[in-house]
């Protein structure tokens, strides 16, 4: 019999450092197996919420649980299925990553030595590194060690993989490589990809929530955010100087500079005036409806099948 893919639910979590900063305020979600992305800007508590998942931290209140297992006051059974892939991991850079991958499987309690050795093999393959398994590690690219980190992480085939700001300082080739390698994983279990990159999000993740300043502001299947904001969304061509006033006549939701000059999204449910051109909406547009309150508190556990309507 395989294991069933465990879903997490997250109840209620707050967390407020010694220096005053409320990371976590009240956080409620729920994350079913596949690909989950938690998407906000830095600071706005993702890693604070991956730690506590990853039992490396105690919320202040509140309760995590993953299927029957009580994330918060069972962190060893947790950490049996548990694989996390933290923002900044070190490597021995001396070490061969066959080398290291071994230790580590060791202390995952892999003590057979040829279910060892097939096991490494299975993940440096999985993980595209076979071919560099002799390589120190300190002479691994970003996208190597990422990689690497994730080969790291599945040891024990993990219920839960937490996957902590991975393509950040990614070249272009390389996050496209390691998306795909994630794309593979979350078809039997739950794995969370916290980011700052919408793109990461837009496609590989099923459903996602978003964060920002320890909130969640929404909570939704991205294709569904999207559809819910058909009709909505509105450009113009702008100069820099005319932004001000755009902004205290409509609702700015993004501006970006465009060849010299500036092209603004507004978000509004009917023409905003002269100039204006409707646009297909994208998930960066509701990231930023989101960040600027288009999907506010009234709406905050936003699901898809409300969002569909």
């Amino acid at each position: 019999m395989g294991k069933h893919p465990l879903g997490l639910s997250i109840r209620n979590v707050s967390k407020k450092y010694a220096n005053g900063v409320q990371a976590l305020h009240n956080v409620s979600l729920d994350v079913p197996p596949g690909m989950y992305g938690l998407l906000g800007p830095n600071g706005a508590g993702k890693s604070t919420l991956m730690r506590t998942l990853a039992t490396l931290q105690e919320p202040d209140e509140g309760r995590v649980f993953l299927g029957n297992i009580d994330v918060i006051n069972q962190k060893e059974a947790v950490r049996q299925t548990l694989g996390y892939l933290p923002q900044e991991f070190g490597v021995y850079p001396k070490a061969s990553a066959e080398e290291l991958l071994n230790y580590f499987a060791m202390l995952k309690g892999i003590t057979h030595r040829a279910v060892r050795r097939a096991t490494t093999e299975a993940l440096l393959r999985q993980t595209n590194l076979w071919d560099k398994r002799k390589q120190k590690l300190g002479g691994y690219s970003g996208g190597m060690r990422q990689r690497f980190g994730v080969a790291v992480a599945l040891l024990g085939n993990p219920q839960l993989l937490i996957v902590d700001e991975p393509t950040a300082g990614l070249d272009p080739a390389e996050r496209v490589r390691f998306l795909n390698l994630l794309s593979e994983l979350g078809e039997s279990s739950v794995v969370i990809l916290s980011t700052h990159i919408v793109e990461d999000v837009s496609e590989l993740c099923t459903n996602m929530a978003i964060i920002n300043q320890g909130r969640i502001l929404l909570e939704a299947q991205p294709l569904a955010a999207v559809a819910a904001l058909n009709g909505r969304i509105w450009r113009k061509l702008t100069d820099k100087q005319a932004l001000p006033t755009l902004e205290q006549e409509h609702h700015v939701i993004s501006a970006k500079l465009l060849s010299g000059r500036t092209m603004v999204h507004v978000h509004s449910y009917d023409q905003p005036g002269p100039g204006f051109e409707p646009v297909e909406p994208d998930l960066e547009d509701v990231y930023f409806s989101a960040m600027t309150g288009c999907f506010g508190p009234a709406n905050q556990q936003l699901k898809a099948e409300e969002l569909a309507r």
